[in-house]
């Protein structure tokens, strides 16, 4: 379809609100606060796995915040650090892979608390840049440990919004390093890098900030006279109705206009890419369901699996077709793993046998995807979401017919495969499944053969044989039911902390 590029971006921006959409109205930047700021540290200890065992790293967490603000104002933390310093026997790993340089990314989880209300935070991407390692013994000027390495990892972090007065604090919690080692010639290493999730030592002080949240009065109120009690201050704030705030719109329009003027020298298209940092931010939450073994006529129960998602990442408004596409991203979270907890399921194999397994799916390769669709020239504002995972199954504990069968500890599907899920839903009214207030997913996935099964005969063939599919007619049904979301802008929220949904059938 041809269009006229200049008349289009002339149409109205359409708002939409569904899905993840209605979570960026309470996003956007505001009006920076005028409150003093305060430079914010503390040092806390870390246990890392490493290839060496368990290793203790100190770690130094600080950033710049203001240390007052009203309730429902955006707080962003600025000039935001993470220290991580890594001991020798932690680096030794690398001296084996002939590396000359480590770089790592950081992902550190801040909880967010006021009162008794508290949620998650995911300061995330923060980037150290490439370090010579030292050699042995030779460690950094600083550093109390010779032959140690300090790391710092910068990076913009999402805003923060407490509903409600208070004392509010910010406290780091798990710590994500993904280690990057290059050698001398600047080659990958081989393995290239190393991912480790630390979590802090018990009995340490955590919190990095406290400020304190004053109640948000109407400022067209007379001040009260002297004696009597201040305005009771507004409540908190719910769910946005709908739109995207002032602010934003404000922004969005200077983008549009912009637009508007690059199009009389060159005419094109007129979808609208939103800056990420206007409405990007990150959310918690459970989803619980059950996955069909097409071949064993059984179903086994999946979580509820906790999920960290990331809002917002690519947001773009197209006013010429009528749409608005919304890229997120989430990540399984078990124990620090990435994997939905493990489930144990029986089923009849080949229609007789009671066999009996633990299965646990493992999260591999990048966040799954998320991606929304809405469609804004009807009234209802339909919507699809298609959230795409790859995953791995392992099987462990099997049994067959109540006696153990061995099948060694690394029996799992030879590849990767790709499970994909897809919900509808409606912004008005609201129906269905909208990624903010969750609902149900469905979709299909193919089970490739597995390797690895069997601690003294191989046993691969049988659990291809009874599990993996090879066409639609095996294809394997899941179905689950994810709760609403858990903003970590509003941790005092309606849905705060994450609720565990009730699985559907």
């Amino acid at each position: 379809m041809t269009v006229d590029a200049r008349a289009a971006a002339r149409r109205p921006i359409h708002w939409a609100v569904g899905g993840a959409l209605v979570v960026a109205t309470a996003l956007v930047p505001s009006a920076e606060s005028a409150a003093a700021e305060q430079k914010s540290e503390v040092a806390l200890r870390y246990t890392c796995p490493f290839p060496s065992g368990p290793e203790e790293v100190d770690v130094l967490v600080s950033a710049v915040l203001p240390t007052s603000a009203r309730t429902g104002e955006e707080i962003r933390p600025a000039q935001v650090a993470v220290e991580v310093t890594l001991p020798p026997t932690a680096l030794a790993r690398f001296a084996d892979l002939d590396a000359a340089t480590l770089s790592a990314v950081a992902r550190l989880t801040v909880r967010n608390s006021v009162g008794d209300k508290s949620a998650d935070a995911s300061w995330q991407d923060l980037t150290a840049p490439a370090a010579e390692l030292p050699t042995p013994g030779e460690g950094e000027s600083d550093s109390l440990d010779p032959g140690a390495l300090t790391l710092t990892a910068t990076g913009d972090v999402p805003t923060v919004t407490f509903g409600s007065p208070g004392r509010a604090t910010l406290a780091p919690d798990g710590l994500d390093l993904m280690l990057t080692s290059l050698t001398e010639a600047g080659e990958p290493t081989t393995p290239p890098g190393l991912d480790v999730a630390c979590t802090p030592a018990s009995g340490q002080e955590r919190e990095l900030a406290a400020i304190a949240i004053r109640g948000d009065q109407d400022p067209t109120a007379p001040a009260p006279r002297p004696g009597e009690s201040e305005p009771a201050p507004h409540p908190a704030p719910t769910r946005p109705a709908e739109g995207l705030p002032p602010t934003a719109r404000e922004k969005i329009d200077a983008l549009t206009e912009k637009r508007r003027e690059a199009l009389e020298d060159d005419p094109g298209s007129c979808p609208i890419e939103i800056p990420p940092e206007w409405v990007m931010t990150t959310a918690e939450t459970y989803a619980a369901g059950y996955a069909n073994a097409a071949k064993l006529d059984g179903a086994a129960a999946l979580g509820p699996a906790f999920m960290k998602v990331v809002l917002n990442k690519r947001y773009i408004n197209d006013s010429c077709a009528s749409t608005v596409d919304v890229s997120s991203e989430v990540n399984f979270d078990y124990e620090g793993k990435r994997q939905l907890p493990p489930t144990k399921a029986t089923f009849l194999s080949y229609g007789f046998m009671p066999t009996t397994a633990t299965m646990t799916l493992e999260q591999v390769g990048p966040p799954a995807a998320i991606h929304t669709h809405t469609v804004t020239n009807t009234p209802t504002y339909p919507e699809e979401t298609t959230v795409t995972a790859q995953l791995v199954m392992r099987l462990s504990d099997v049994e067959v017919n109540g006696v153990p069968l061995d099948v060694g500890p690394d029996c799992r599907t030879e590849r990767p495969f790709e499970q994909v899920l897809k919900g509808y839903g409606q912004s008005y009214p609201p129906a269905g499944y909208l990624v903010a207030y969750g609902g149900t997913l469905t979709g299909y996935a193919h089970i490739p053969p597995f390797e690895g099964c069997g601690a003294t005969e191989d046993l691969d063939p049988i659990f291809t044989s009874a599990i993996s599919s090879r066409g639609k007619k095996a294809d394997n049904y899941t179905k689950m039911t994810q709760a609403p979301l858990c903003v970590a802008t509003n941790p005092e929220g309606p849905d705060c902390p994450p609720r565990k949904p009730k699985p559907e059938r």
